[in-house]
């Protein structure tokens, strides 16, 4: 097994271990926090962390450019590159995290007109509200350095000392919860957890790289010797608040166009779809500092053949994603809410698709950013604007369906026809016809197996709304009829699926 393999498989192994953790402790600590605290306090919490959220909108596209810009200098060992570009990651972060603190501390001004109405206090409000930023300014002044984990494969070490801090802390914090009911005592181990956190995770990055020397003073020259620094990074965050705004505009225009009880309705779908995907994801998200690596050994051939295997997984992940949300999402809203909750069979059709475009697109992605191929920053303006535009159209007439429209057929415009074709033009170099070629037998697998899988599964004689175990019967079988389909017609026809199955081998 190659050392980039190992290193994808153990990250991706690390990913789920903290995933169905972190899971378990959601689900239960929300319970606690909710009968112990209120859910007055728990609002809060989220409330100040969506402002946090809007404020850290600075950062959008650092990060990734940085990311970009390590993978040459560790593939050739080149260690004065690294730390000079930390260094000038440094630097920015300073300015950025400057930049946080001023805005908040100008927010936190408006608080007595913003939770006037909150019973509260403003005592925990602002307690509330420094300390949590406080936990995120540590992450711009002193974190900052595992950037360099991510992109040398390393990232399972932030998983395994960072996560492990932070379920500790979640046990803690309920534990005192559940004596004390104090919201000062939940906030104060909030903030020492992101000190010890930041501790743990440096002192693990000193012992990983003790040749690492940052000097943030020498950032502002460093910014001369590499201006394509800035370039990618305005680049890249035209396309990071692009989908920022997609992504959190959802529930404005259903509120705007339905009704707020839609909202909710609409949000307890995505809860459950968010989780799926993040379980997925805990595994794919892994390869992306690899593919950066295997970008810069510069190795054409070996790269148009790592895609196809990934574009095959992705797809195949897609379609698992797909068949189960729309065979057995309904029923398990019916047994978990009530069968009243359930939404229009066609809002279930449309994100089915769109879960589909979203989750089979990561390929692309992913080698677009191995890349730094972000120059087409009209591509997310162009995206911007056909969203909205449908959206305002649509949503206005059909509601929830118009909103899905107009992500759709945005996606398909750019996501599906677009970005592949940027990809092999300026990436790969090679025509693009190669990429349709390839990629229409994914197309073709994942829809022959969703019908087919489909169709048998409404023979089997079981109601999956009678009760919760016939759910899971059905569920089960179900999976089990499309896991044949699909993984038989992928390993028969798909391209890259053979050469992934020889990686996974002992």
């Amino acid at each position: 097994m190659s050392g980039r393999l190992h290193k994808s498989m153990l990250n991706a192994e690390v990913n789920l271990i903290f995933y169905f953790l972190s899971l378990f402790f959601a689900f239960f600590s929300r319970k606690i926090f909710l009968d112990c605290l209120g859910a007055e306090f728990i609002g809060l919490t989220g409330t100040l962390g969506n402002i946090l959220g809007y404020l850290n909108l600075t950062e959008l596209g650092i990060s990734a450019s940085i990311g970009y810009f390590l993978f040459k200098p560790l593939q050739t060992d080149n260690k004065k590159e690294i730390q000079e570009i930390l260094t000038l990651l440094g630097y920015l972060y300073n300015w950025i995290g400057a930049i946080i603190f001023g805005g908040a501390v100008l927010i936190s001004l408006f608080f007595p007109l913003i939770f006037a109405k909150v019973e509260l206090g403003f005592g925990i409000i602002y307690f509330a509200f420094y300390s949590f930023l406080g936990s995120s300014l540590i992450g711009y002044f002193i974190n900052y350095r595992q950037i360099l984990l991510s992109a040398d494969q390393k990232n399972y070490l932030v998983a395994i000392y960072y996560q492990s801090a932070n379920l500790v802390k979640i046990a803690l914090q309920i534990f005192l919860a559940y004596h004390y009911k104090n919201l000062y005592v939940w906030v104060a181990v909030e903030f020492l957890f992101g000190i010890i956190g930041c501790i743990i995770l440096n002192w693990k990055i000193n012992k990983e790289y003790p040749w690492l020397k940052i000097n943030k003073k020498e950032g502002k020259l460093l910014l001369k010797k590499y201006p394509e620094v800035l370039t990618k990074t305005k680049q890249v965050f035209i396309h990071k608040i692009k989908d920022f705004i997609l992504t959190k505009s959802d529930e404005l225009f259903i509120f705007l166009f339905v009704s707020l009880k839609m909202v909710a309705y609409y949000g307890n779908y995505m809860i459950i779809i968010s989780k799926i995907i993040s379980l997925f994801s805990a595994v794919t998200g892994s390869v992306g500092a690899s593919i950066g690596n295997l970008v810069a050994e510069g190795d054409k051939k070996r790269l148009l053949s790592v895609f196809w295997e990934f574009t095959t997984i992705q797809h195949t992940i897609a379609t698992i994603l797909c068949f189960a949300l729309y065979n057995f999402l309904e029923p398990f809203v019916a047994h978990w809410l009530g069968t009243e909750y359930i939404m229009d069979h066609q809002i279930l059709v449309l994100l089915v698709i769109f879960i589909y475009i979203t989750n089979s697109r990561g390929s692309v992605d992913a080698f677009n950013y191995a890349h730094g191929l972000y120059a087409d920053v009209w591509s997310a303006w162009a995206e911007l604007i056909i969203n909205v535009s449908i959206t305002i159209v649509c949503g206005l007439k059909w509601g929830i369906i118009g909103i899905l429209l107009g992500k759709i057929v945005s996606l398909i415009t750019i996501v599906v026809l677009w970005k592949p074709y940027y990809l092999f033009s300026s990436g790969f170099k090679v025509p693009v016809s190669i990429y349709w070629k390839g990629v229409m037998r994914n197309y073709a697998i994942s829809t022959l197996s969703f019908f087919s899988s489909t169709f048998i599964l409404y023979c089997i004689p079981i109601n999956p709304y009678q009760s919760i175990w016939s759910w899971i019967e059905y569920a089960a079988i179900g999976m089990v009829i499309f896991l044949t389909i699909d993984l038989t017609l992928t390993l028969l026809f798909a391209k890259g699926a053979k050469d992934s199955l020889k990686r996974i081998r002992p």
